[in-house]
């Protein structure tokens, strides 16, 4: 079977107290979904939920641990109970190590814990959420990834590590889905001004921040379908213009167009 998903009507949002969470909550909100939105701390939370309310959505918050899988399929369960089935998975919850240090130094307690809350984490959301959508014939996997998943860096080791492999899950998602109806993205959000970019010392001079907009719109586009084109592909908010992803998308792309690969050395690499 091979299916084509309509426009999005009803998403989930990790991470959705603050931030990047909040802004896509609210922006999606806007664009006329129904939204859940997903935190830990239950009062910053029903804080979102009011503002999604505001922005004329119909809203319900549901709390979890993102590491903890029973957790998150009661959470899912709720939203669904609350909204209706989920068509959009917005995996955006994640942390960062506190310091940047090469990954000889780094603290192995702390590594666990990024590694767990940014690529487990997101890892449970989808066995939780994406059945629903393959039984349904439809539905879009959005991951807040990072430019740090397709590149080497010095530091921030777990936090590199952890998006470069949700750019693995999200191409399997793609990989094994498409035919049954599910699409998959990876979204790498730019450098919004956060508290948790804030905290970065790489970001201590920083003055050109990405404007979470820009991120918003990307989410929109890709809820709304405009962009299925580029499922299992990587794309930049602040830097992709919307335009011009359509533009592509409609000429169509290679299959290694913005994916993670073995760069061969020439063209006599026996890798190909």
């Amino acid at each position: 079977m091979t299916g084509h998903p309509a426009p999005a009507r009803t998403a989930l949002v990790t991470g959705a107290t603050g931030g990047i969470g909040r802004a896509l909550a609210v922006g999606l909100a806007e664009a006329g979904l129904a939204v859940a939105v997903h935190g830990r701390d239950a009062g910053r939370l029903d804080a979102v939920r009011a503002e999604v309310e505001a922005a004329g959505g119909r809203c319900v918050a549901v709390t979890a641990d993102v590491t903890d899988l029973e957790a998150v399929r009661a959470a899912v369960g709720a939203a669904e109970q609350a909204l209706g089935p989920l068509d959009l998975l917005v995996n955006n919850a994640g942390l960062i190590e506190a310091t940047e240090v090469p990954v000889w130094e780094a603290d192995p307690a702390e590594w666990r814990r990024v590694l767990e809350a940014d690529l487990l984490g997101p890892f449970h959301l989808v066995r939780a959420a994406v059945p629903g959508m393959v039984a349904r014939g439809a539905g879009r996997v959005v991951d807040l990834n990072s430019g740090s998943g397709t590149r080497d860096m010095g530091v921030y080791s777990a936090y590199n590590a952890a998006k470069t492999g949700l750019f693995r899950i999200g191409g399997g998602l793609h990989e094994a889905g498409h035919d049954r109806g599910l699409r998959s993205f990876e979204v790498a959000p730019g450098v919004v001004r956060t508290a948790m970019t804030q905290a970065m010392a790489m970001h201590d001079d920083r003055t050109d921040w990405t404007d979470p907009q820009d991120v918003v719109d990307l989410v929109v586009a890709i809820a709304r379908g405009e962009l299925d084109a580029w499922s299992g592909k990587f794309l930049r908010a602040g830097t992709d213009a919307l335009a011009l992803l359509r533009e592509v998308g409609e000429r169509g792309l290679s299959s290694a167009a913005r994916t993670l690969r073995v760069r061969p050395w020439g063209d006599d690499d026996p890798l190909g």
